[in-house]
């Protein structure tokens, strides 16, 4: 079997619900969702996620080539760009299309991609996310109510700018998981809007009151001495990497112990999961993907020793999206379908008329002029 061509698809996420971080909110609650479908001569179709803008600079090292070779064609694809760098939206393309030759591998064994990737249980702990920023209280109240009713005994808020509101929310929503804990998990997330002057001391706030399990992203994403500064100041752990990309990004972190919980993003595809996972394993440190949707890294999450909990973010599918998976038990129970379970209907997706707005000026992926800087924290 070789692989012949693609074909490129944007659906969009009806999220139901505001939703962003510090440093912006999609009020629509719509976003959008590419996807991208790797085609085969021998009539199998490979399925990824993530926005892919540099694939036609990056298909060519895949053109002809038998699919099953995965972690080959994930470095052929790295060697195609070396010149130019792999990051951002090319390292996002390799990750889409990485994911999509993963689908085609076990789709051809016949089997789910947790089974080929040698998981023994399809059962993936995870705990709730829900890029919760813009609803008001009693809004992230009833948020988690819903993921309480489902197990979940962890939960991840969004904060960073008015640590009163913080303190106020992340304290919600531990009383809501109670119902499943005695002690729920509860991780707080600032989205590299502190500097390193300030995120000691503003942590150390947020643990006079609430006791954290980790605290994510607390200054930019490559500040290695600042990572190090939280990691020595406070008793949480400190989570970081969703945004890297790449081992070499990963190194100074972990070779300066500044780093409790390595991260991986989703996006990025199963190749650098696995790789991630490893590098960190021998360090004896946790791994945890973030989410994206339909929660296809957690097939490679189901098979790593040292998998600590997976971001769910929806118990939603993007539309045209059918994935074979249940949110129970505070967790992702992966299904028996073979590949990543997803299902597309392209017609349905064609059919709909909405757009996206992951990259409006307002939105969480525009970065704030004044994020990191600002002297005290204030209320947004």
């Amino acid at each position: 079997m070789r692989i012949t061509g693609y074909r490129s698809l944007t659906t969009v996420h009806r999220w139901g619900r505001p939703v962003g971080d510090v440093n912006g909110v999609v009020e629509s609650g719509v976003t959008e969702v590419p996807i991208v479908l790797v085609e085969t001569d021998g009539g199998l179709t490979g399925v990824g996620l993530g926005a892919h803008a540099d694939i036609a600079r990056v298909f060519p090292a895949l053109d002809g080539q038998d699919p099953r070779a995965v972690t080959a064609l994930y470095d052929r694809m790295l060697a195609f760009v070396f010149k130019s760098g792999h990051n951002g939206g090319t390292f996002g393309t390799i990750g889409a299309l990485d994911m999509a030759l993963w689908d085609l591998k076990a789709k051809m064994a016949g089997e789910p991609l947790w089974q080929t990737l040698g998981a023994a249980d399809r059962f993936v702990p995870g705990y709730a996310s829900g890029l919760e920023y813009g609803l008001d209280d009693d809004e992230l109240v009833g948020l988690y109510e819903q993921w309480a009713e489902r197990g979940y005994t962890g939960a991840k808020v969004k904060g960073g700018l008015d640590l009163n509101r913080d303190v106020k929310r992340l304290a919600a929503v531990r009383e809501v998981l109670r119902v499943n804990s005695d002690q729920p998990a509860i991780m707080y997330d600032v989205n590299e809007s502190w500097g390193r002057h300030q995120a000691v001391r503003l942590a150390r706030r947020v643990e006079e009151q609430v006791d954290l399990t980790w605290i994510e992203e607390p200054v930019r994403r490559w500040d290695v001495a600042g990572h190090r500064a939280v990691v020595s100041g406070v008793q949480a752990a400190v989570a970081t990497g969703e945004n890297l990309t790449g081992l070499e990004q990963y190194r100074q972190l972990l070779d300066s112990d500044a780093v409790s919980v390595v991260q991986t993003g989703s996006v990025w595809g199963i190749t650098h999961f696995l790789r991630v996972s490893v590098l960190a394993l021998g360090r004896d440190l946790p791994v945890s993907p973030v989410a994206y949707d339909t929660n296809p890294v957690a097939h490679a999450a189901a098979a790593v020793p040292n998998h600590l909990v997976t971001e769910v973010q929806d118990l939603q599918a993007p539309v045209g999206l059918t994935v074979d998976q249940e949110i129970i038990d505070g967790g992702i129970l992966l299904g028996r379908s073979p590949g990543l379970g997803l299902e597309v209907d392209e017609a349905l997706i064609a059919a709909q008329r909405e757009s996206g707005a992951w990259s409006a000026p307002a939105g969480p992926h525009v970065r704030p002029a004044d994020a990191g800087l600002r002297l005290a924290p204030r209320r947004p």
